[in-house]
């Protein structure tokens, strides 16, 4: 059992029933903002995580990723990469014209963003987790944003051709097994 306070209880509420129809765990609510968590424990974890997601900002429906042990939420503090004082001016950087820079970002490593405040959220698979991190950190830092959507892309190639290329060491692998039988 695991107990947590939140800060959004109304979106939590409505994003009740989701989560517990799509993971076997009970949420029930307490005074004030806390909630309690049941279920087993790997559960209660995965839950805790999506509440605190949907908590930060994010749709119910995108945190139901976190399901698959492949993606990750991951927590960036501008306050950490910049020495600005002048915060919005990063954060306007990060979101860009009409949210054109925060869309390619997400588009080009399949990832799903949310910033409130000073903080940025996350949620990535974990094969893009590290170029994701790097192009927000870049962007906060002051780099240009035509430079850091090249590096996305190049990194995108890069990772698909390694996916799918065959350096044939599976078939040498298996040949070696068959000569040893």
């Amino acid at each position: 059992m695991r107990s947590i306070t939140v800060k959004n209880l109304t979106k939590i509420k409505k994003a009740t029933p989701v989560i517990e129809s799509k993971i076997k765990i009970r949420i029930s609510f307490g005074k004030g903002k806390r909630l309690t968590i049941r279920g087993n424990a790997p559960n209660e974890f995965l839950v805790e995580k999506i509440i605190r997601a949907i908590d930060f900002g994010f749709d119910v429906e995108d945190t139901i990723l976190l399901k698959n042990e492949n993606y990750v939420l991951e927590f960036i503090d501008l306050k950490n990469h910049t020495h600005r004082k002048n915060l919005k001016d990063v954060r306007a950087r990060l979101i860009g014209t009409r949210g054109k820079a925060k869309r390619t970002i997400e588009n080009l490593t399949g990832s799903i963003m949310v910033i409130h405040g000073n903080k940025i959220a996350v949620i990535v698979d974990t094969k893009h987790l590290d170029i994701t991190c790097n192009a927000i950190v870049s962007i906060i830092q002051g780099s240009k944003h035509g430079n850091v959507f090249s590096y996305l892309e190049k990194q995108g190639k890069r990772r698909r051709m390694f996916d799918e290329e065959d350096l044939g060491l599976k078939e040498n692998f298996k040949d070696q097994k068959n000569n040893e039988a």
